[in-house]
């Protein structure tokens, strides 16, 4: 699959009049076109809701957007919850899903009447000590050992810290039963950015019948499916992206097969994600400072792990375009790199690129989730701006740049 930037050289020049790089600029009509076909893929089931993960790409104007496609919010902390609340969302549009959680986080979550996804069967008790359970609320599930598919383990849901066990489940719906709890929903995540059709299916499939077994059991009324996040993206070119329409097909006919012979063909399906929905409609947009020749070839940008840290963290591949020369032979080698005083401080390794000059610009691919949100400050690096590209081509500025006042606003120098 050949990587394209939504954005060309002399779109970059003229947008670097107002806004100097580096900055994260988001694709709108690429996000809106996704979102469309999402909520298609699984426009069989009269419930279905996508809450996108806040976390991946916390701004209100993003968050605005899906808004409007029809989209809620899954928000882990107390400050996700405000910027829910600040784009108008409210009630079952959110969806509460944290871990290690502070009471003042689950007070706002009732406050705004979100869906509250409990992490563990003592966060019940606590909950209750500070706020009143709602109609609708919800377990997450952590089934343990390997997830696998076809054999092939796809991760180890035992080593993972999130979720109730299978007994767990039973207990805490009784127990949430008892405290007046109405309507119950089941949410797991047991993979991380699977390219795949197969993961939601086969993750659907142990929810279904793990539904089926907790209604047999408890006698509560499974209102909702949470099959969370986890549908990848393809960062590399040379791989296959995911068919959402089939990954709904996947799942519509495990439905079709564990549910509604239960008669429980009421049940809704939710899904949060967020690289699937952002991460191919925003970039990092940077320019060559400097060149440097020793014991390999080296280009500096202007951005650095600060600005996108999943490759200094996880060795992950993203995809460089030099702009204005997307055709050009891809016969130099180089790392790419930024300015931090740290050696993984690289957004390539021996990367395979067309000659590059001081002055270029750099299209860093699928930037659009874990991109800006998990930036920092280290070495008083400042973050960037965040660029909304229009559906008229416009570009509007959606977060400015920090300055060294913002660094500094935390800070008391009163008493030096």
């Amino acid at each position: 699959m050949k990587k394209t930037p939504f954005v060309t050289l002399e779109q970059v020049e003229s947008i670097v009049k107002d806004y100097p790089t580096p900055f994260h600029i988001y694709d709108e009509k690429g996000i809106r076109e996704n979102a469309r076909k999402l909520k298609e893929a699984f426009a069989w089931n009269k419930g279905y809701k996508e809450y996108f993960a806040v976390k991946a790409t916390p701004n209100p104007y993003i968050m605005k957007v899906l808004k409007e496609e029809g989209i809620g919010a899954d928000c882990s902390s107390y400050t996700e919850l405000l910027l829910a609340d600040k784009v108008g969302l409210d009630g079952s549009n959110i969806m509460f899903s944290s871990n290690v959680t502070p009471a003042a986080d689950f007070a706002l979550a009732a406050k705004l009447g979100a869906i509250v996804n409990f992490d563990d069967i003592t966060h019940i008790d606590f909950y209750e000590k500070v706020a009143p359970f709602q109609e609708t609320m919800s377990c997450r599930f952590n089934p343990g050992g390997d997830f696998k598919i076809k054999s092939q383990i796809m991760d180890t849901p035992q080593d993972a810290k999130y979720g109730l066990t299978r007994p767990q489940m039973t207990e805490a719906f009784l127990k949430l039963k008892e405290k007046g709890v109405k309507h119950f929903g089941i949410h797991a995540f047991l993979a991380s950015n699977t390219v795949t059709n197969e993961y939601y299916p086969a993750l659907a499939r142990i929810l279904f019948k793990t539904a089926v077994e907790l209604k047999k059991e408890t006698g509560v009324h499974i209102a909702f499916i949470n099959l969370s996040g986890g549908v990848g993206i393809p960062y590399r070119p040379d791989q296959t992206p995911n068919d959402i329409m089939a990954i709904g097909e996947g799942v519509r006919q495990a439905y079709e097969e564990i549910f509604v012979p239960e008669g429980m063909d009421d049940v809704a399906i939710y899904t949060e994600l967020g690289r699937f929905v952002l991460g191919p409609y925003g970039g990092l947009v940077s320019q060559v400072l400097h060149e440097k020749h020793t014991h390999k070839e080296y280009v500096g940008l202007d951005a650095c792990a600060a600005n996108l840290m999943r490759p200094a963290i996880y060795g992950a591949y993203h995809h460089i375009t030099v702009l204005g020369k997307e055709d050009a032979e891809c016969d130099h080698m180089y790392d790419v790199t930024g300015g931090l005083c740290e050696n993984n401080d690289k957004f390539a390794i021996d990367r395979m690129l067309p000659e590059i000059k001081i002055g270029d610009y750099l299209f860093i691919h699928d930037t659009g989730a874990h991109g800006f949100a998990m930036g920092y400050n280290y070495n008083g690096k400042l973050r960037s701006a965040e660029l909304l590209l229009k559906e008229d081509g416009s570009v509007e500025q959606i977060r400015r740049a920090e300055t060294p006042e913002d660094y500094f606003a935390t800070l008391n120098f009163d008493n030096l």
